[in-house]
């Protein structure tokens, strides 16, 4: 008889354990001193059809006689060739392990089209090398965090909520696991977090893995770390590894996302973990349904409000202009972002609802057949006209752009097609909106300048303003280097003189170093209109911050 035991071990938590036909007899007196328990012998097969409209199946379990497949709230267990439909809680990682005490029963886990091992077969070689990793005595995961990386830490962690209104210094933790496991229960206690706070940081997609740990950095490691990771290296990159067969060591080494908390990990993975996510406060106060424009069947135009980004961030894909616009319409899933604007920037930005709207605007894009204009408010006058420059290649900020064309360099083209003074924003304005003049002696007026971008580069209009000795109100990341280059033009590396001759890189990096860092807040720039199809689509935004 294949029997399913389930007893209640606390008040809110339910366990399931697993015994095989051969040792259900044996078992049977020990289980039926449970209390309270239930004891159910397996029933007639349930049709796995009755799974489907759950959607989303997170993992699935296959042993020699009981495999399962764990679908949204419920899992079907298949024992002896009978099938039982039970709660998905009732299937936890760590209670599949009592299997390896009954038998030699291996679990594997198919996730993402990756075959993994929950629970190895016992070879002696890796048992012997797992024996030596465990006299270090490094727990279930040896920490490769970089010690210079390693900032000054909460006294204790809670919980994401509520979101603060600072963020705290970046720490992200590099973890290598040496046991198979559940991720929030492996990475709770290598971290020494609470539950509660790992849950979170899984559901801000703060949390990554791959089969194989990456290299760490030279010299990036105490010797003791790098010795524990080269032992470790060396059992787990065994291609024996049935998650590993048919895939290189890249391949292997790529990097998913980690999304549910129910999801397992083997020995052998690497995790990284971004314990402070960078948190956007103002998400919660800005009243999303009054910031939409305009709301079709496949697509949204929102009015972005500075602050906030417009798709996640590598470290937070809840807290963005997607996923909060589709809640406040009541939509099941986030919106997808087509476009980007700056987080410092407000105004028009098109969200998809469906993926055939978001190919045919990314096309549109691509064939330069959407018009975008801007308001700009510019600290100092600039001339009306067509303003060219030359971006350097790259991810990297600042964005650096030179009047002289460099070799590889991408064109940077706009049009200021009007530039008026306007007074400048008032004490209020500036305090609401986080505004910082970094060094910048406010005057009596700006210059508010109706700006058409013909070329799109990241930071572009932020970018060539400050290379005109105007840069944007607010705009703590290029207005440093404005104040050197004013006050000292030999700093600019970039001048026909220096382009003449080659360039001196040593140069390069220090103009780079005078810049600032991003602005929290807002600055002087909205997009504040946007059009497609020759005009029969146009949306305007709503009268900028320093307007209102």
């Amino acid at each position: 008889l294949s029997l399913l035991v389930f007893s209640m071990a606390t008040p809110t938590r339910w366990c399931a354990t697993i015994y095989s036909n051969a040792v259900a007899a044996m078992l049977w007196q020990p289980v039926k001193s449970l209390s309270p328990c239930c004891i159910v012998p397996s029933p007639t097969s349930v049709p796995i059809s009755h799974l489907s409209h759950y959607k989303l199946p997170l993992c699935s379990f296959r042993t020699s006689g009981l495999s399962a497949r764990a679908s949204r709230g419920w899992s079907s267990l298949v024992l002896g060739g009978s099938r039982l439909l039970v709660p998905r809680d009732f299937c936890d990682f760590h209670l599949l392990k009592h299997c390896c005490e009954v038998g030699p029963v291996g679990v594997e886990v198919s996730r993402n089209g990756l075959r993994k091992r929950l629970i190895s077969s016992q070879r002696g070689s890796r048992v012997k090398a797992r024996a030596q990793l465990r006299e270090s005595n490094v727990g279930s995961a040896i920490s490769l965090t970089p010690i210079s990386k390693v900032s000054q830490r909460p006294v204790e962690y809670n919980s994401l909520f509520p979101c603060p209104q600072q963020n705290f210094l970046p720490r992200i933790e590099h973890l290598l696991f040496l046991e198979d496991g559940n991720v929030l229960d492996l990475v709770s206690e290598a971290l020494a977090l609470p539950r509660l706070y790992v849950a979170e940081l899984i559901q801000f997609g703060a949390m990554y893995y791959a089969l194989v740990c990456p290299p760490p950095p030279e010299d990036s490691l105490t010797p003791e770390q790098m010795s524990l990771y080269k032992k470790a290296s060396s059992v787990y990159q065994n291609k024996k590894r049935s998650s590993l067969k048919g895939k290189t060591i890249r391949e292997a080494q790529k990097t998913f996302r980690i999304t549910n908390i129910h999801e397992g990990i083997e020995a052998g993975t690497y995790v990284r973990v971004h314990v402070h996510p960078k948190r956007f406060p103002r998400c919660y106060g800005v009243d999303w349904l009054s910031r939409v424009i305009s709301e079709t069947e496949s697509y949204v135009v929102l009015d972005k409000p500075a602050g906030v980004p417009v798709g996640g961030t590598v470290d937070n894909f809840e807290e963005c202009c997607a996923t909060f616009t589709a809640r406040s319409l009541g939509l099941d899933s986030p919106l997808i972002v087509t476009h980007q604007l700056d987080n410092c920037t407000e105004g028009c930005v098109v969200l998809a609802k469906t993926k055939e709207f978001a190919s045919q605007f990314h096309r549109l894009l691509r064939e330069k057949k959407v018009q975008k204009y801007y308001l700009a408010l510019a600290a100092a006058s600039v001339p009306e006209g067509r303003i060219c420059h030359f971006m350097r290649p790259g991810k990297r900020h600042p964005r650096i752009v030179s009047t002289e064309l460099q070799i590889g360099w991408a064109s940077c083209q706009l049009e200021i097609l009007e530039c008026q003074k306007v007074l400048w924003p008032t004490a209020i304005a500036e305090a609401k909106y986080g505004l910082c003049h970094s060094g910048w002696v406010p005057t009596e007026f700006a210059f508010e300048c109706k700006v058409q971008i013909l070329t799109g580069r990241t930071h572009q209009i932020r970018a060539q303003f400050a290379a005109l000795g105007a840069p944007l109100l607010g705009d703590t990341m290029y207005i440093p280097a404005t104040i050197s280059w004013m006050s000292n033009p030999e700093v600019y590396p970039f001048s026909s003189e220096k382009v003449a001759m080659e360039i001196d890189n040593h140069l390069v990096e220090d103009w780079v170093s005078r810049h600032g860092m991003e602005p929290e807040c807002a600055i002087g720039l909205q997009s504040s209109q946007i059009s497609w199809d020759n005009g029969a689509c146009t949306f305007k935004a709503q009268k900028p911050w320093w307007s209102s």
